[in-house]
Parts: C-alpha cells; sequence; structure tokens
C-alpha cells in the first residue's frame, strides 16, 4: 500500500531537523556561552527521552505513548527546552510547575493531574522532595547532581552540560520517536480562574503548531531570525520561543534571568531579532538606557497590558513593540498588532492572527456591531479543547468557542481593543492572581474576622495586589497585624499573590445588595493603604 500524503509533523521537531538540517544551531546558552546545533540537540533529547523511559515511565503501569504525566519544576535553561522535546518524543504529556509557588500549592497541581515524577534541578530539590512527601506518591528526579539520596538522576547528560561532542561523553541508545497525533495533550499548563481554584489548561501538539505558524505569519520568518528566551519556561510566553524556533529552524538564545542591563547587552552582542517580554521588563530596559540594535525585528509584548506610555517610550527610542493579546487557552497568541497600527489606531492589540476567530457577544452571546462593547470569545485551532476539569470546560465553552471573560470591542477591519476582564482577576508583572484565593488566605487568618482584596494600578508591575482586612475585635494594632499577614501569606502562597498594600477598616464596603464594592475598596486603599515589605 503507498503511503498517503504528509501534511503534519510525524515526529518531534527536533528530529524533523536533525535530519533535514542537521548543522544548523539550535540553541544559544548565554549562562555557559554553549552553542548546540540540531544534531547535538537531537541527541540531547535522545538521552532524556532514555531517561524518561528507563526511569519515569516505570513508575506506573501505563505504556509508553498513552500520555503519561510528569511535572516539570524548573526555570529557564536549556534542561527545560530538552525536557520537553523528550517528552514529546516519548509520548509523554508535561505539566510545568511554577517554581515560586508553595508547597501546598504545587501539590494540588501534581495530585489534580496525577503526576507520575517531578523532574527539578539543584535549585528546586528541596521543595520537590517537600512535594513527594505532601503528595505521598510523585518520584522525584533531577537534571542535575542528587543532593539527597531520595532524588534520582534523570540521565548522564540531561543536564546543560556544555559538552561540544555529546558521543565522547555518553553512550546514548537512540530512542524511536512517538507519532505525533493533532490531539495528543502536549502540556497541562495552569492559569487562575475566577473560581479561586487554579484551572489547567490542556494544550494539543495541534495547539502548538497552529500557534507557530499564525505567529510566524504575523512576525514573518528570516534564516537569521534569533529568538530571546528570557521569561520563565514554566509559562506559555516562555516555551513557546522554544518550540517555534525549532519549527522555524532558527537558533532560540537562552537568557537564564533577565536583567535590565545583562539583557540590554545579550540583545546587542547576539544580534537577537526578536523577544518575547512582559511591560515590566521593556520598562526596565529603557529606564536602563537601552536602545534597540538594528538587527532587532520584533518586542513581542503581552502577559499583560501596555500602558499607552510604555507605547510612547518606545516609539521615541524606536523599539519595534508588537503589543500582544493571548491567553494560556490559546497557546500565546490571539492578536498581535504592528508598531504602524499602534501609531495611528492607539491602545489596538492588533488583528486576530491566522485562523483565530474572534468574536465580540452581548450577554445573550449575540454578535455586537462594530465599536460596540462585549465579551471576546474565541475559536479556531489553538484553542484549547478544553481544561482538566469538565465543568470549567462546559462553562467557557460556547456555540461560538471560548469565551474568554475579557471586555472590549473590535472596529470594521477587525482589530481589537481591550477594556478589562469581566473577572477580577490581577495581572502583576506577568502573573495571574486570583483575589479568591489571598481572600481564602488573608480569612484564615486568626486575627481576620473579613477581607476583601482588589488590584491596584502599579508602574512597575501594571497592578499590584492591595488587601482591605477586617481584624477581629481584641486587634488594637495595624501595622502589627498587616506584619503578621505578611508572614502568613509566606506560608501559603506565592510571593507575587502576597498584598503589597494593606488596609485596615472596621467593615467593608457593600453594595445595596449585600456584595463588596469593590471600587469603594479600591478608593479606600487608595487613599489609605500602607504599603508593605517583607520576604517574597
Amino acid at each position: 500500500m503507498t503511503p498517503g500524503p504528509v501534511d503534519w509533523p510525524t515526529r518531534d521537531p527536533i528530529a524533523h531537523r536533525a535530519a533535514a538540517t542537521p548543522q544548523r544551531t539550535a540553541l544559544l546558552d548565554i549562562e555557559t556561552d554553549a552553542a548546540w546545533s540540531f544534531r547535538e540537540f537531537d541527541r540531547r533529547v535522545d538521552r532524556a527521552a532514555a531517561g524518561l523511559e528507563d526511569a519515569v515511565l516505570e513508575l506506573s503501569d501505563s505504556k509508553r505513548g498513552n500520555q503519561q504525566r510528569i511535572g516539570v519544576l524548573m526555570d529557564t535553561r536549556p534542561a527545560f527546552a530538552t525536557l520537553f522535546f523528550a517528552a514529546m518524543r516519548t509520548g509523554v504529556t508535561m505539566v510545568p510547575l511554577n517554581v515560586r509557588e508553595t508547597t501546598g500549592e504545587l501539590a494540588a497541581k501534581a495530585t489534580r493531574t496525577d503526576l507520575a515524577a517531578v523532574v527539578c534541578e539543584r535549585d528546586t530539590e528541596k521543595a520537590a522532595l517537600e512535594l513527594a512527601v505532601e503528595t505521598g506518591s510523585v518520584g522525584v528526579f533531577t537534571v542535575d547532581e542528587p543532593e539527597s539520596d531520595r532524588t534520582q538522576s534523570l540521565s548522564s547528560e540531561t543536564n546543560d552540560g556544555g559538552v561540544s561532542d555529546p558521543d565522547s561523553a555518553f553512550e546514548s541508545r537512540s530512542v524511536q520517536p512517538v507519532p505525533l497525533e493533532r490531539d495528543d495533550t502536549q502540556l497541562i499548563m495552569f492559569t487562575s480562574g475566577t473560581s479561586g481554584e487554579p484551572k489547567g489548561v490542556r494544550l494539543t501538539v495541534g495547539n502548538l503548531v497552529a500557534s507557530a505558524t499564525a505567529s510566524a505569519f504575523r512576525l514573518g520568518v528570516d534564516p537569521a531570525d534569533r529568538w530571546l528566551c528570557c521569561l520563565p519556561m514554566y509559562h506559555m510566553g516562555g516555551l513557546a520561543p522554544v518550540l517555534r524556533s525549532a519549527l522555524y529552524g532558527t537558533p532560540v538564545v537562552i537568557q537564564r534571568e533577565f536583567g535590565a542591563e545583562s539583557t540590554a547587552r545579550v540583545l546587542e552582542a547576539y544580534d537577537i531579532t526578536g523577544v518575547s517580554l512582559v511591560p515590566t521588563m521593556c520598562t526596565r530596559l529603557l529606564e536602563a538606557g537601552w536602545e534597540p540594535a538594528d538587527a532587532l525585528r520584533f518586542v513581542l509584548l503581552g502577559g499583560a497590558p501596555a500602558s499607552d506610555e510604555l507605547l510612547e517610550r518606545c516609539r521615541d527610542a524606536d523599539v519595534p513593540v508588537h503589543p500582544t493579546y493571548g491567553m494560556t487557552e490559546t497557546a500565546s497568541q490571539i492578536a498581535t498588532a504592528t508598531p504602524a497600527e499602534i501609531d495611528r489606531h492607539e491602545g489596538t492589540v492588533g488583528q486576530p492572527l491566522l485562523f483565530t476567530d474572534v468574536s465580540v457577544v452581548d450577554e445573550t452571546g449575540a454578535t455586537v456591531a462594530p465599536d460596540e462593547q462585549g465579551e471576546l470569545v474565541v475559536s479556531g485551532p489553538t484553542v484549547t479543547p478544553g481544561y482538566l476539569d469538565d465543568e470549567h470546560t462546559e462553562s467557557a465553552f460556547g456555540e461560538r468557542g471560548l469565551h474568554t471573560g475579557d471586555v472590549g470591542y473590535r472596529d470594521a477591519d477587525g482589530r481589537l481593543w481591550i477594556l478589562n476582564r469581566r473577572s477580577d482577576r490581577i495581572v502583576t508583572g506577568g502573573e495571574n492572581v486570583d483575589p479568591g484565593e489571598v481572600v481564602a488566605t488573608l480569612r484564615s487568618h486568626p486575627r481576620v474576622d473579613d477581607a476583601a482584596v482588589v488590584g491596584l494600578p502599579d508602574e512597575e508591575w501594571g497592578e499590584r495586589v492591595a488587601a482591605l482586612v477586617v481584624p477581629d475585635s481584641e486587634t488594637n494594632s495595624g501595622e502589627k497585624l498587616s506584619q503578621s499577614l505578611l508572614s502568613h501569606c509566606d506560608e501559603y502562597l506565592a510571593g507575587f499573590k502576597r498584598p503589597k498594600t494593606i488596609g485596615i477598616a472596621d467593615a467593608l464596603p457593600r453594595t445595596a445588595s449585600g456584595t463588596v464594592d469593590r471600587d469603594a475598596v479600591r478608593d479606600r486603599l487608595l487613599e489609605g493603604g500602607i504599603d508593605v515589605t517583607g520576604s517574597s
């Protein structure tokens, strides 16, 4: 029988690239000054894939290719990228875990995703071991040398190594890549929802490839491109450049930690042509005196709304900024504006990407006319097939697609403007914070009777978490309570979720119907809230 035409990647992109363009540079690591070709990258992925087969998949009865799940508790580094493609090569679903979260937060996600194992690094090994104790069933593996006898090494060269000739360091067996299917769940990424419980978003191979394709049509691809990744890889904004660069056959440049001065140097020294940033990062670069080099083609600005002031500063500094609107549920971009568009249409996030359909609907679900406000509903091949929990999927999807919870409008040419979130979600420094989760933590403090949490404008972070707290009748000192609350939050919440402004009140302001008046809460905090500091 003659095989039919193939219109889809049959195996992971690194395997394809190693066959098609093995000599091209695939990855540059700023910290070690290492450069990997696609040939070497492929061998490293083979090692990690062998490690997953030998160590991780044997922890359960699941067979290879049955979407076994592993958690990855690591920050931005080449080994993260290697593991991502190794998971794809072996048919394993990856669950990136936020290294900034507490053991309790991580354990809840590990339990909900039924992880077989967590892969960590040296800096997160302690947290991974605590997670294993909390869940009672998760194996712990590291890409570095284990520091505890309870941690196992994933494989001999899974780490970032810097070995110029991989064959000379480790004799690796070849792992046959599993066939890729559009509907295979490749990633489960968590995002805050309005219910107070983080939602697990399922992203398929099809979602990821469609997103990379649509982005290429909007931003363009050049053989000389180099995409700098300095965002956390446990977020879609940090992981997307890794996959996209492999598909495009261009290098991804990995800087393990953003710094205004160091990143400015990297952008120039490595002839970076594209970079993904959140607005806070872009602001810090400009404040550090950064001037973009001629090689830079685009700055993809997302994760939080960009202020008009920031966009004007980018325009004055000739920064090729592309404001973008996206979600984890859509594998990154939904719409992206060009510099020319934001000059002519202030505040727009641009037109939807190729194959992405955006409807603006009223409360009845009917579409509204151009320039009329409504909720944005998204459909297309980049949109998740659903959440981990069926009830979340059922409530979020309608006849026209995914209801984003965002309010905005579009003009006659399809350009989008985002006005506000229908939910009360707070976006601080590109991180989503659900107010309900913070309220529940504050209310669990023994000296707190009630609390309300809102976002306040913040020049550095876009928004900051702020709380109006009602203490119990026996508490006399608001200052002492504030410090006690910070310590309490440190125990249960990631640092970015902790209130940075706290106000004390005798009672929460409420509407006539008895619900908390959030506008009044915000006004009180702006007038009398105290900015607080502490460990994070």
